[in-house]
């Protein structure tokens, strides 16, 4: 249903196959790769698919494995989207700023045009009337960041929806920071809308930036494309074993975003009760973002105190804005007394 979205190059592509995926069923001797014979644990080339840990996450997110693609963190997905619907220098992608930096940096490395329609002041809300007014045959992806970054908080899912229905294109949810979100997964969508993509990642709830792995759900068929595209073995297996090792201790990882949230709400405690702070946003993340006076002075003086927060306030409808992250209670202590201290110079 989205085959006449795909760049007629990519439809006609023959993937690369790979050694591993050329023969079915169990063998013990293995001279197809041009490996190294000596265990090291590590010699062998990972599974391609990653499907021991697609089946473990089948579990957890209520996704089949075949609905499931796995890469080098969401970057890889946001790139390989670029590269499957997006001919360059043709097509266009749509953005909703202020948002993920990503969208738009992988666009211009693909050579494909961002069209940016501003969410709405304050409320930080999809205009939904004016992206399918400015939509048309060439809008090949609109990205929904959702809990958005930098701002926090989560679309209305009546408004995801109508975009969804009406978008011409493929709609991305980039569902990053959900785990921290009462907000239920557009995942539940899948079987209704064949043109959605959600995107998720290890790196924020599961503390494993370090591994770099993201998740894309979708379509068998639009599945079936990121396979066709991607590099072999673009998942090693280090990576794969991490994130299986993670998944067998899931009550460990839903423990430390109840902390997450606990925190949140102190740390927001905290900075609300500071003279020169003068608006802190809804969260629905692993952050808060804080209109302050002299934003950029503020920052400047956490840096000499050794801590570094994210300076948001030259970015649209963001301005005197800073993004602060929920650290440990040691580090969130540390940022209101820095900030207290600020006060009292």
């Amino acid at each position: 249903m989205i085959h006449h979205l795909v760049r007629p190059n990519i439809r006609q592509l023959t993937p690369y196959a790979s050694a591993r995926s050329e023969f079915k069923g169990q063998a013990d001797v293995f001279l197809d790769a041009n490996e190294s014979p000596y265990d090291t644990g590590y010699n062998r080339y990972p599974d391609p698919l990653q499907q021991k840990l697609k089946a473990a996450l089948g579990t957890l997110k209520g996704v089949a494995p075949e609905h499931m693609f796995l890469g080098n963190g969401s970057d890889e997905a946001i790139d390989l989207l670029m590269r499957i619907f997006c001919e360059p220098g043709e097509d266009h992608i749509v953005i909703l700023p202020p948002t993920y930096g990503m969208y738009k940096v992988s666009a211009g490395i693909a050579n494909v045009a961002v069209r940016e329609i501003p969410l709405q002041p304050g409320r930080f809300q999809p205009d939904a009337a004016a992206i399918l007014a400015k939509a048309d045959q060439h809008s090949k992806l609109l990205f929904l960041c959702s809990p958005n970054n930098p701002t926090g908080n989560s679309f209305s899912p009546g408004l995801v929806r109508e975009l969804l229905a009406n978008f011409p294109g493929i709609v991305v949810a980039d569902e990053a920071y959900i785990d921290f979100s009462a907000q239920q997964s557009a995942t539940r969508w899948l079987g209704e809308f064949p043109n959605l993509v959600v995107m998720q990642t290890f790196s924020k709830a599961w503390g494993l930036a370090g591994i770099r792995l993201g998740m894309a759900f979708a379509s068998e068929e639009i599945i079936g494309y990121f396979n066709k595209v991607k590099p072999p073995y673009n998942v090693n297996q280090l990576t794969q074993e991490a994130a299986l090792k993670a998944l067998d201790n899931k009550t460990k990882k839903e423990a430390q975003v109840q902390q997450v949230l606990g925190q949140r709400a102190l740390l927001q405690q905290y900075l609300g009760g500071l003279p020169f702070v003068e608006r802190i946003y809804p969260s629905d993340a692993n952050f808060l973002l804080v209109k302050m006076e002299n934003a950029r002075g503020v920052y400047d003086y956490l840096v000499k105190q050794g801590i570094i927060v994210r300076d948001r306030s030259r970015v649209t409808l963001c301005e005197d804005c800073l993004r602060i992250t929920v650290g440990t209670p040691a580090e969130n202590e540390r940022v209101f007394r820095a900030l207290l201290g600020m006060e009292g110079e």
